[in-house]
């Protein structure tokens, strides 16, 4: 064993609570393969994620406004590096694992789909069997990265993927059975609502969607008043709320779920579904449906010659192969292909 891993999987055993997940008590890859001589393997998952090309591409995918033209809104990879800070800080006051927590934050949300959530609910119209960002994501780390060799990760990151995601379900899992089996992948869980309900009402507010004061009074009260209070003011409330010795899940406080709940439900009046948002998101899913028809109606074979996704075997189905090929577009790359094929384009001047 090198030397180097073997000190810090050392300073796992000597430092971390007995209720985190060592590396060393990985259930494994996938694929076995020799352990890196440095790193532990949940920091080596970590690094292989931030490293390929689905996490660069995150850079410019939509997180709630459609390709803004400001510097300062949120994408999905600024969703994912403030949802990953929120997941270490809560790690870090448990005495968990913050690797473990790292690596699956920085995963989560690696199949999501250009233009957002409006994407993604093209593809589950369209595609055969459904689709949804999870199952890509773990699609992406499986079969689709590294020219179709994958990323190998370790079981545990892989079930913080499969189970970090809420839609408007519920918050926490209904019974410890219907929870991820580390405390890790639970934290990620809770963590991703507390980014993704602070950062789009704060991108909301500097869009003038919203007013600062347009705030629910009783969210002011319980969470304050300003974008960090509120999540300082979570984040204590998960460390409070969460009692390992008593059961090994992650909790909220009832005032702090119910406070998670009503922000959540405001944002989805306000605006998620407010009409200058959708309007312009319906656009993006006109794009979505054209290409996803051109290639699957009018042009299979020049998909199949040109675009057929590394990874995906000619014998899966060809739905299959555009929904990879679609779901991995950033937000300009959808548009620029989109006007290349059913635009008129410039001609040149000899």
């Amino acid at each position: 064993m090198s030397d180097y891993r073997n000190r810090a999987e050392q300073r796992e055993r000597a430092t971390l609570s007995p209720h985190a997940c060592l590396s060393t008590a990985s259930r494994g890859r996938r694929i076995p393969e020799p352990e890196d001589p440095v790193r532990t393997c949940f920091q080596r998952d970590r690094d292989r994620i931030i490293h390929c090309k689905s996490f660069r591409r995150l850079a410019h995918k939509t997180q709630v406004f459609l390709s803004p033209e400001g510097d300062h809104y949120r994408t999905r990879i600024t969703h994912t590096l403030e949802m990953s800070q929120i997941a270490r800080t809560i790690a870090r006051g448990l005495s968990l694992n913050e690797d473990l927590t790292e690596a699956i934050a920085m995963g989560h949300d690696l199949g999501h789909t250009p233009f957002g959530h409006a994407g993604e609910a093209v593809l589950a119209k369209l595609l055969p069997g459904g689709f949804h960002h999870v199952k890509q994501s773990l699609r992406v780390v499986d079969l689709l990265e590294r020219e179709g060799r994958g990323l190998n990760l370790t079981h545990e990151v892989r079930e913080g993927i499969e189970k970090h995601s809420k839609g408007k379900g519920t918050i926490l899992p209904d019974s410890p059975k219907h929870a991820a089996s580390t405390l890790e992948a639970q934290i990620v869980r809770v963590a991703d609502i507390i980014a993704y309900v602070n950062h789009d009402l704060d991108d909301a507010i500097r869009a003038r969607l919203l007013r600062p004061d347009d705030v629910p009074e009783a969210i002011q009260a319980r969470l304050g008043t300003t974008h960090a209070e509120r999540i300082a003011n979570l984040v204590l409330d998960v460390l409070a709320a969460t009692d390992l010795e008593r059961e090994r899940l992650i909790r909220l406080s009832e005032r702090g779920l119910e406070s998670l709940v009503t922000l959540r439900a405001f944002l989805y009046e306000r605006v998620y579904d407010n009409p200058v948002v959708h309007g312009e998101l319906q656009k993006a899913e006109r794009i979505l449906t054209a290409l996803w028809w051109n290639f699957v109606d009018e042009q299979p074979e020049v998909f199949a010659r040109e675009y057929w996704p590394a990874g995906v075997a000619r014998e899966e189905p060809h739905e299959r192969a555009v929904a990879d090929f679609l779901a991995g577009m950033t937000d300009r790359y959808a548009i620029r292909l989109y006007e290349t094929i059913f635009l008129p384009q410039k001609w040149p001047v000899l």
